[in-house]
């Protein structure tokens, strides 16, 4: 049996340790995380300006080298919302943790009206120096919310992992939707079946925990139900190309940025190539039967507010 750890809020048993963090797999709040919780202030200081000058350095060239693809994933996650919006008046959409701005200014090209949320210093200057966007440099919380009006879609994308307290930004975001609008929430896939193939077969290290920047650990099951639990409704749930993949057949990248890049490599051509052949729809398929599997590098949940005053 695996120890148990116990605060006054956060119960369940560890699954890893690494340095003074360890993971359990925690029953208050439903999903896998870290013990100990940052403090806001270590988290601010942490993403004001370490975030992407030490742990992406490489972040924006990459982005910008990949970006035909990532218009491609952006389109996708953009027709998600809108067909989830279906006939309304206004496009207004706010993207949490907006990063570099590239997804906004796909949006923005497709006639949406938008707002990035952005704490990075880096981040934020690009989007608004290079992408002429407007971007709000700070944390979204309970102080900053009233600032930013409605709006009728929010995107989070690779945010709540980060955050000491995932469930109430989640809320915090819904919070700024208009009646009937609509979420989108992407996290990673962790402790999924195929990475722990690779640790019982392998005797792979959980290469995917990585406090203080990764808090929590999100499955195809915990960020749908956590995203119910703040009130609202589930529209889909798929996920995104497994990498393990690539682990699995013998091309180990973790801690190989070279080979890591290889193997992202191939995957981009894999969808880029289903594209160009007009079958994006079976793309979406594949992913979404694999996220039955609980399997998946990514989980997507759409979800919408319900349609009340």
């Amino acid at each position: 049996m695996k120890p148990t750890t116990e605060t006054a809020e956060h119960a369940g048993p560890t699954l890893d340790r690494k340095g003074e963090f360890e993971v359990i797999d925690c029953e208050a709040c439903g999903f896998r995380h870290v013990l100990p919780l940052p403090t806001p202030e270590e988290l601010e200081a942490t993403y004001d300006e370490e975030y992407y000058s030490t742990e992406k350095p490489l972040y924006l060239d990459e982005a910008r080298r990949d970006l035909d693809w990532w218009r491609i994933v952006y389109r996708e996650r953009l027709a998600a919302l809108d067909g989830a919006l279906g006939a309304r008046a206004t496009r207004r959409l706010l993207d949490v943790g907006s990063g570099p701005g590239f997804f906004l200014a796909e949006a923005k090209a497709h006639g949406w009206q938008t707002l990035g949320i952005e704490p990075s210093r880096q981040a934020a200057a690009h989007s608004r120096d290079e992408l002429g966007l407007e971007i709000v440099e700070t944390f979204l919380d309970d102080r900053s919310a009233p600032e930013f009006g409605r709006f009728d879609a929010v995107h989070l994308c690779n945010v709540l992992e980060h955050v000491p307290d995932p469930r109430g930004l989640l809320a915090t975001a819904a919070s700024l939707l208009e009646p009937g609008g609509v979420l989108l929430a992407i996290a990673p896939n962790d402790y999924n079946p195929l990475q722990r193939a690779l640790r019982e077969a392998d005797g792979f290290e959980p290469w995917w925990v990585a406090p203080p920047h990764h808090l929590n650990y999100f499955d195809m099951d915990s960020l749908p139900l956590l995203t119910e639990a703040i009130g609202l409704e589930v529209l889909d749930r798929t996920g995104t190309f497994p990498m393990e993949l690539f682990l699995l057949g013998g091309e180990n990248y973790v801690g190989n940025g070279s080979l890591g890049r290889t193997c992202h490599g191939r995957r981009m051509r894999l969808e880029q190539t289903l594209e160009k052949a007009g079958m994006g729809e079976l793309r979406a398929d594949l992913y979404r039967s694999l996220a039955d599997l609980g399997i998946g590098r990514e989980v997507q949940v759409l979800a919408r507010k319900r349609d009340r005053a």
